[in-house]
């Protein structure tokens, strides 16, 4: 083959990579600006003005479900509408619907579920919390070596049990707490031992062959932990005592992975300090959790990639109806100006930032508004965003919209927020 008609080769190949990461980077854009699920409230009309190319069908089975304005029936059974166009919903009932898109009117995208709610009001909060939650079952970290009562080193739990595995009993007998897990290790008759583990939500059964040291315990070299605690901002309560904090999930600081609660606890929390963020080290509210009389607030039943979830034990705390106000859905979200509620003076107050970026199907879910602290009250403090304000409540318009999850690393002004509606779906 000729030089040139190499070169002409690698030309054409080049050209249809580009190509396809042109395709692929305009089908993930829009993918990101259209939510799989859209929530409307019963009765209110919705306006979307999505300015993509796509086309829209509408079943008539579902017409019952909900109105729309734009619409124009192409068929004895359909409603065809228009992305590129505004258009507004509508419904009086409540229930659910299906739209199928087509991208470029050619392409099958994918379907959508409409969802018509009622009107959901919480008491939004700011408030900072102490958490503390135990894992279900003895979480796995890691294996690492140990010696024998030979002098030589094992590794008995290499390949046998994983980083982020539950232990949830040993030779049939539950165990909850690692020092109970250690404790019946030690005193093992055995070397062999029978798990019974929670691994990616399948319950197994593992056999492994635990060393005798020379102290005369069984070990089985595992690093181990059932619990966790720390300081975060608590966004919302319900007028029937529910709420929601943090905006993402409580992972393990050496795994980096969900943890899987059995049970926790939400506690008062006093703000100490403020450790500012600076670019590349994010700063921290540093604090106390009061876990003295009358300070546990509330149980935590759930954790979640939205955040963790319970019920306030005090029916007096933060639960005023006189204070709720509506959640915002992501279609209601502009650019621009909102604020946020935090405790980072103490007392909760409110912070003006900016609305930077929308992204309404983000696959990051806790990551789908882009902020910015404009308030220079907040930046005076904190300089922007530090650990301990994930969860601080958004609000825009009168309606809360999201809270604070995450802050840019190299820029603490900035960070990331997850919408209210996401909240409220992991707490079901």
């Amino acid at each position: 083959m000729k030089r040139r008609d190499v070169y002409k080769s690698c030309l054409i190949l080049a050209l249809l990579l580009c190509f396809c990461g042109l395709l692929y980077t305009s089908y993930a854009y829009v993918d990101s600006q259209v939510p799989n699920i859209i929530h409307l409230v019963v009765g209110e009309k919705e306006k979307f003005d999505f300015n993509l190319p796509i086309e829209a069908d509408l079943l008539e089975k579902d017409m019952a479900c909900i109105s729309v304005n734009q619409g124009r029936k192409v068929d004895v059974d359909q409603i065809h509408f228009n992305f590129t166009q505004p258009f507004t919903m509508k419904s009086e009932n409540l229930g659910e619907c299906k739209i199928s898109l087509k991208l470029f009117g050619l392409i099958n995208f994918k379907t959508i579920t409409v969802n018509v709610i009622n009107e959901t009001k919480v008491i939004p909060s700011g408030a900072s919390i102490g958490v503390y939650i135990e894992s279900d079952g003895v979480m796995v970290l890691g294996t690492s070596a140990i010696t024998g009562e030979d002098g030589r080193n094992y590794e008995p739990a290499l390949n046998v049990l994983k980083t982020g595995d539950y232990i949830v009993a040993i030779n049939g007998e539950k165990v909850e707490y690692k020092e109970e897990l250690i404790e019946k290790i030690q005193k093992m008759k055995s070397a062999k031992i029978i798990f019974d583990v929670r691994r990616d939500n399948k319950n197994i059964k593992v056999t492994l062959n635990a060393i005798k040291c020379t102290d005369g315990d069984y070990k089985i070299g595992t690093w181990i932990r059932d619990n966790t605690q720390g300081i975060g901002t608590l966004t919302y309560v319900t007028t029937k005592g529910a709420f929601g904090a943090l905006g993402h999930g409580i992972t393990d600081v050496d795994t980096n992975l969900l943890m899987e609660i059995d049970k926790g606890t939400l506690y008062n929390a006093k703000v100490l300090d403020i450790v500012r963020g600076q670019n590349g080290t994010p700063g921290e509210i540093v604090g106390m959790i009061k876990t003295g009389n009358g300070n546990d607030i509330g149980d935590i039943y759930k954790n979640t990639n939205q955040g963790i979830f319970g019920k306030i034990k005090n029916i007096n705390y933060c639960i005023d109806s006189e204070h709720a106000i509506p959640i915002g859905m992501k279609q209601e979200i502009k650019l621009g100006k909102a604020k946020i509620l935090c405790s980072v003076e103490g007392v909760i107050k409110e912070y003006e930032i900016e609305i930077e970026k929308i992204q309404m199907n983000n696959k990051k879910q806790n990551k789908g508004l882009v902020i910015k602290i404009t308030d220079d009250r907040l930046l005076n403090i904190t300089n922007g965003i530090v650990q301990g304000m994930s969860g601080s409540p958004i609000v825009q318009n009168g309606k809360l919209i999201g809270a604070v999850t995450h802050v840019f690393i190299q820029d603490s002004t900035r960070g990331y927020g997850t919408f209210i509606e996401n909240m409220l779906n992991s707490a079901q």
